[in-house]
């Protein structure tokens, strides 16, 4: 890890300032308001006109902030800065013409940290391909449980905006960041951060591997007390060690195996701390069982200790720990199980929307009965189904990019039964979990774990685990 003293953000007096808010939406509406309440002159760029669009322009026009719609690459004159919503992507004409005129560009999350108040909360920041989400609202139940102030924020759903400027005052926040959100955030310093995993996703909108991982790096610059990473991604470690760190900060790993000293890890069923206790070479604190950590499956387990690692960076007490840990449920549709039918479990990870993901769910059960496909996103499978091989009783595929996973596993597991389903109406679902259930056995595990995104079928995942929960119950009322 590097070592430098970085210093805070400069405060940037908004009054009378020309600022573009690129993009309406979810963080540009918010952004447009609090800049526009903070005194400066904003307008609004955005590329679509439809009628959403022109509904949050009208909303914002009667507050006297200008809304330009149907041109999202053109520089508005004079403008002193650009604030951006996290989607747009870096190459946009827009982006390029403000480089050249030297304006710099902020995304929501760069604004809510330079609007932070002098007695601001910390940040915990996580990120990584999979399992933020989760791991967040792990870290935030953590906190409660030791008695803090705190909430789950940022690419979450809850605005970091609404956080860091809301009535409420916070002791330290649990923050989610994607790599959009990353790239746009030059001068965010968290007080400790985790990288959870990395692997090839958004890569139309960074460019490259490099690129993305890059951009997820961001999270450890400036840390003070721990940049937490995962011992089985080495990817992560490299990113710790090209950080540019506080003098004193420490590289934390996760693991599931036994941890080393510096590291939290599992020993006998016992989640364990051997980073944040005194004399780590030969003492370990334990901080919880895995049957505290809900589901326990093996990804979540080690979303559970990358939790555990922030909060004990924070100086959080082990048994807080372990009752945050008791205390979360995860949301819907994440390994989540439906129920039992015929002796055979039904769950549902239709949040698996990409091969990695998809990969984590595969290896917490066996036998399977997979239930796959939708929008592959560029995605290829047959490492996927190489390394899953083992475990499959069957696979049901359904989507528009099915075929893809049908060829890998033709090459990888040809002993597999494969029942390739060539329909995209609403029984598609149903009739995907009836083949299913033919396939198995009492024993066994249906898993929806589609590595696909749900569009081509489905509004979205929530959408498609809805359609598979439905079906699984149609499915044991007709049994019972």
């Amino acid at each position: 890890m590097g070592s430098g003293q970085v210093t805070s953000s400069e405060p940037f007096d908004f009054q009378g300032k020309h600022v573009t808010v690129a993009g309406l939406g979810v963080s540009g509406v918010p952004a447009a308001k609090v800049l526009h309440g903070l005194g400066a002159s904003v307008t609004v760029v955005n590329d679509g006109a439809d009628e959403r669009a022109r509904a949050q322009a009208a909303e914002l026009e009667a507050l006297g902030i200008t809304v330009r719609l149907g041109d999202g690459d053109t520089l508005p004159e004079g403008s002193e800065l650009i604030v951006t919503a996290p989607g747009w992507k870096p190459d946009k004409p827009l982006f390029a013409a403000a480089e050249r005129a030297g304006v710099p560009v902020w995304g929501d999350v760069e604004l809510a940290w330079r609007l932070r108040g002098p007695d601001a909360a910390d940040w915990l920041a996580v990120t990584g391909t999979n399992g933020k989400t989760t791991t967040v609202q792990m870290l935030a139940s953590i906190l409660k449980a030791a008695g803090l102030r705190t909430a789950a924020v940022g690419n979450i759903g809850v605005s970091l905006l609404d956080a860091v400027l809301g009535e409420e005052r916070y002791d330290v926040l649990a923050v989610e960041l994607s790599s959009y959100q990353l790239h746009w955030a030059p001068s965010l310093r968290a007080h400790s951060a985790a990288v959870l995993n990395l692997a090839p996703d958004h890569l139309d909108w960074h460019g490259s591997m490099e690129a993305y991982a890059a951009d997820k790096g961001r999270i450890y610059e400036g840390n003070r007390v721990a940049c937490v990473y995962n011992v089985a991604d080495k990817a992560t470690e490299d990113l710790v060690r090209e950080a540019d760190v506080e003098e004193g900060c420490r590289a934390v790993g996760f693991t599931l195996g036994t941890p080393g000293p510096s590291q939290l890890g599992v020993v006998e069923g016992l989640l364990v701390d051997r980073a944040f206790v005194e004399d780590r070479h030969k003492n370990a604190q334990e901080l919880a069982e895995a049957g505290d950590v809900n589901p326990p499956a093996p990804h979540n387990i080690a979303n559970a200790l990358a939790a555990a690692a922030l909060a004990r960076a924070y100086g959080v007490p082990a048994r807080a720990v372990r009752d945050g840990l008791r205390a979360f449920t995860p949301d819907a549709h994440r390994i989540a199980h439906v129920a039992d039918v015929d002796g055979v479990a039904y769950v549902d990870d239709s949040k698996a929307t990409n091969t990695h993901a998809a990969e984590a769910s595969l290896a917490a059960y066996e036998p399977i009965v997979w239930i796959a496909g939708g929008l592959a996103k560029g995605a290829t499978f047959d490492e996927l189904v190489a390394k899953s091989a083992k475990r499959l009783r069957g696979a049901v595929l359904i989507g528009a990019d099915r075929a893809l996973i049908r060829e890998a596993l033709a090459r990888h597991a040809p002993q597999v039964p494969v029942v390739d389903l060539d329909r995209t109406d609403t029984g598609a679902m149903r009739a995907a979990v009836q083949e299913a259930h033919g396939l198995a056995r009492a024993g066994d595990t249906v898993l929806l774990a589609p590595a696909c995104a749900s569009m081509d079928m489905f509004a979205d995942y929530n959408k498609r685990g809805e359609a598979f929960a439905d079906a699984v119950r149609e499915l044991g009322s007709a049994d019972g």
